[in-house]
């Protein structure tokens, strides 16, 4: 880590001990302070501070007391509760790491070695940069770090990520699929809904041949119509209360079994290699640009960003024009 102003490390007998000594080979040179062998502990910090003439009694504020202040301020309560749970985590990272340093101490060059370390995840790397820029920027106008801990630190580049299904993929899944599997992949495939929202379908959500909900991400409520041939499908399964997805026990089945359960009949069908179930997302959404709908119309059906939206359909789009410029240019030579 970054060693404070005025602070140096002295190697004696293999082990470490650091110093704070102001003005160090100047002639102006303040005799040395023992900090002690760790800069990770909190005794390291108070006596950083006592040398420096900036602790007056009171108690150094930590990294996990400003998590502990962020997680009841309103910024955080507001939040949907899959936000919080990711936020959560990702603050659970970066306190296993920094828990107990001293918050005003903390800067991008600790954001950097985080990210390093979790280089060979760089969705969960990405995932609690965001986090960390949250709680820094709260935090900034709080006096609670001195500057921005996350300026000039980049996420890694996205690579893969949830990719729309093909119409050959489409078709292997409805003649291979089974089962709970089967009726989860119809509802992702026509509602374009999160895994977290297909889970908690059920009759009750029925309003006037849609769903109505409020997702679980956002607490965006959207109405999303029922396709006929979603409609058709959902004709085969048996009436019931409760969700339409099911565990063995008969339970509401939870979005990480179904993951588990898709994943076991995907890998065992070559034609679905690399799917996932939030690819349906923007497959549906795809779908009904090529329908004609446009983004908001479809922003109101998804309840997905219209930054999404566009990132989705961007491809179609090109491709649709590329074919209308190719019947163009035949009829061209035909009428030539």
């Amino acid at each position: 880590m970054e060693l404070p102003k005025g602070v140096h490390r002295v190697v004696s007998r293999g082990r470490e001990y650091f110093y704070y000594q102001p003005g160090r080979n100047t002639p102006s040179a303040e005799k040395p302070i023992a900090l002690g062998s760790d800069p990770h502990k909190p005794e390291f910090w108070v006596k950083l501070r006592e040398a420096q003439g900036l602790l007056t009694g009171g108690r150094i504020e930590t990294f996990a007391d400003v998590c502990d202040a962020y997680e009841i301020s309103p910024q955080f309560t507001k939040l949907a509760k899959g936000t919080k749970e990711q936020y959560l985590r990702g603050l659970g990272i970066a306190k296993k790491a920094w828990g107990k340093l001293p918050a005003d101490g903390l800067g991008p060059a600790n954001v950097l070695e985080l990210m390093d370390g979790l280089a060979s995840i760089p969705g969960t790397a990405n995932t609690v940069l965001g986090v960390l820029r949250a709680i820094s920027t709260w935090g900034v106008a709080r006096r609670k770090f001195a500057a921005s801990i996350t300026a000039g630190v980049k996420p890694y580049d996205k690579t893969g990520g949830h990719k729309p299904w093909t119409d050959a993929q489409l078709e292997a899944a409805e003649e291979h699929l089974t089962g709970m599997v089967r009726r989860a992949f119809f509802l992702a495939r026509y509602t374009g809904q999160r895994g977290s929202d297909v889970v908690r379908l059920g009759p009750t959500f029925l309003d006037e041949g849609g769903f109505r909900l409020s997702q679980q991400k956002t607490g965006v409520e959207i109405w999303c119509p029922i396709d006929d041939v979603l409609a058709a499908e959902m004709a085969t399964w048996p009436v019931s209360p409760g969700a339409y997805l099911r565990n063995d026990k008969g339970r509401a089945m939870t979005r990480k079994v179904l993951d588990r359960h898709f994943a076991e009949q995907r890998d065992a069908i070559p034609d679905l290699a690399g799917c996932t179930l939030h690819g349906l997302r923007g497959t549906r959404v795809v779908e009904l640009r090529r329908a004609g709908l446009t983004s908001t119309q479809i922003q109101d059906q998804v309840g997905m960003s219209l930054a999404m939206i566009e990132r989705y359909c961007r491809f179609a789009d090109k491709k649709a024009n590329g074919k209308a410029s190719v019947v163009h240019l035949k009829e061209r030579r035909r009428n030539a």
